[in-house]
């Protein structure tokens, strides 16, 4: 056995409670051992005499390592454990004394591992309706209008032109809910906006009065409205919270510019010196955007104001959930505080981060439900696009992602494609509609909460921002193609399965094919140039033979 692969901590992704007496357990270790994995268990005060035991399942496999995991549901909540492991005739035991050939039960209270109390707070509740939730995100300025009353001398786009950094093309919330019905079509039962925030900019992501709908958008009508024809749908909305940052318009940051020290607000941001320097930009902002400077999330006054914006649309409007924006660069404390003051409110708003990396820190059930899963746009690049991971490659890295986090968690990513902040994945993938096809059953297969840009239902396209933000061509969505057929069909089939609600999951290589099973689905993708033999289906994109990249859903 190879001792240096062996991993468990408590209290981790590796042991963490999934209800007031349910423990859920996993002990990493080298693929190249042959093991038979038991965990002993017991309550913390008669191990000895009372210890049970449970076999292990080997559920993940990744480049390096085999993940086995278990769930104990116990009867005394104050768990103490060792691992046997088993290879041949070989046995050994791992503890918090690392591997060993033999443990002695008299003396676990030193070193056994422990998980000392489920204490029901602790527990990270997954938000019920992200199980079977189906996310479509809309850019607004570019999605639909509907208000031709407003003043639109500040439009600048033709819609279905070529958008720059700084086009405006009218799109509003009064043409989002004129089109829910269309987008409840697609099987979409969530929704994620981009701001709509008082701002100058088409994005909304400089904000200069979080508690303003933009004119451009509409007005507090308009988003009443919309969420509540939303929820009248059975539908959700997530708003986009920016709380790393603000415009430099804001009234805050224009008292800092003008009394420097003398301002109440000056520690509200992060200043090197006495006052405010524009030209030599002395003063923390995001990226090297200097009219959009960053907020001092670690003062409380600050926690205290940003936390009131997120109050104020949750209790006014009944939203659903929070998309935040540059989250990994805001402070630990202040998600803390931001979590407890909604969940408060209302336990079941969903709060996603926008990290791009592994955001384990984040979220351990004190701050973020899940996170916009980057990680998973990118595995599907290098499957589908980039071809640096061939179907074991991709089956492993999605293994990887699966152990990042808890099930809890893993089953609220909001896994994705693209989004207003990457290439379209139909341009990555040279407009090869085949691939987009594929990935996209990927997505709504795997683990977590698909979620599609708008317009990727029609095949748009697009490189990067601002390229990627085009205006939607609604000539071809309600024409509709083969594309929104699928889109129905594999939102159709998230619905109804119910495997698809839950963390069963299974990703491995059959040749040249990637295969991934959920409860009674296999999917298969050709991740090779000869063809394959297309079996009976429930979903598919191929006719006769599976060709490269093409897929079908059949059932185990």
């Amino acid at each position: 056995m190879l001792e240096q692969a062996l991993y468990h901590k408590p209290e981790t992704e590796y042991c963490y409670p999934i209800s007031e007496n349910t423990i859920a357990m996993r002990l990493r270790a080298s693929k190249t051992d042959v093991l038979q994995v038991d965990v002993v268990y017991g309550g913390k005060y008669d191990f000895y005499e009372k210890r049970q035991r449970a076999r292990m399942r080997l559920s993940y496999t990744d480049r390096l390592y085999n993940y086995f995991t278990a769930e104990l549901t116990l009867s005394d909540v104050r768990l103490v454990y060792v691992f046997e492991l088993k290879e041949g005739d070989r046995i050994c035991y791992f503890s918090e004394d690392g591997l060993t050939e033999k443990y002695d039960y008299h003396f676990n209270f030193y070193n056994a591992f422990q998980f000392a109390y489920i204490n029901a707070a602790d527990v990270h509740r997954q938000v019920e309706w992200m199980k079977n939730a189906r996310f479509y995100q809309i850019f607004i300025d570019r999605f639909a209008r509907g208000n031709f009353d407003k003043d639109d001398r500040y439009i600048n786009l033709e819609w279905g032109t070529v958008p720059g950094p700084k086009s405006y093309a009218g799109g509003d919330l009064r043409g989002v809910t004129e089109n829910l019905g269309y987008i409840a079509g697609l099987g979409a039962n969530a929704i994620y906006l981009t701001p709509f925030f008082r701002s100058v900019s088409n994005h909304k992501y400089d904000i200069e009065d979080y508690f303003t709908v933009d004119g451009m958008f509409g007005d507090e009508e308009d988003i009443r409205k919309l969420v509540t024809s939303a929820h009248e749908r059975g539908m959700r909305v997530v708003m986009d919270a920016v709380f790393n940052h603000v415009s430099a318009r804001c009234r805050q940051f224009a008292d800092v510019a003008e009394k420097g020290k003398n301002s109440p607000y000056f520690d509200w941001f992060i200043i090197h010196g006495d006052k405010i320097d524009r030209e030599k930009v002395n003063y923390e902002c995001f990226a090297s955007c200097d009219y959009m400077p960053k907020w001092n999330t670690s003062n409380e006054a600050v926690q205290e104001y940003l936390i009131g914006v997120g109050l104020y649309w949750l209790q006014k409007y009944d939203i659903d959930g929070w998309r935040l924006d540059v989250s990994d660069e805001v402070s630990h404390a202040f998600w803390r505080k931001f979590r407890d003051a909604v969940k408060k409110i209302k336990p079941e708003c969903a709060i996603i981060g926008e990290n791009w990396h592994d955001a384990n820190a984040y979220l351990k059930g004190d701050q973020y439900d899940s996170i916009m899963n980057y990680a998973f746009t990118k595995a599907c690049l290098d499957f589908f696009v980039l071809k640096s991971a061939d179907a074991k490659a991709f089956a492993e890295k999605l293994n990887a992602l699966l152990m990042r986090n808890t099930d809890t968690v893993n089953c609220m990513m909001l896994n994705l494609l693209d989004s207003h902040d990457t290439h379209r994945f139909l341009t990555e993938a040279g407009g090869d509609v085949r691939k987009l096809e594929s990935a996209l059953a990927v997505l709504y297969l795997f683990v977590g909460v698909p979620c599609i840009y708008y317009g990727t239902e029609i095949g748009m396209e697009g490189g990067y921002d601002p390229d990627c933000r085009r205006t939607m061509d609604w000539e071809k969505a309600r024409k509709g193609s083969s594309l929104t057929q699928l889109v129905r069909a594999l939102a159709g089939l998230k619905e109804r399965r119910k495997c698809l609600h839950r963390n069963e999951f299974r990703a491995y290589a059959e040749g040249e094919a990637f295969v991934m099973e959920r409860g009674e689905l296999r999917l298969v993708v050709n991740g090779g140039e000869t063809p394959l033999p297309l079996r009976k289906n429930i979903c598919t994109n191929a006719e006769g033979r599976l060709r490269s990249f093409e897929f079908m859903i059949e059932e185990i």
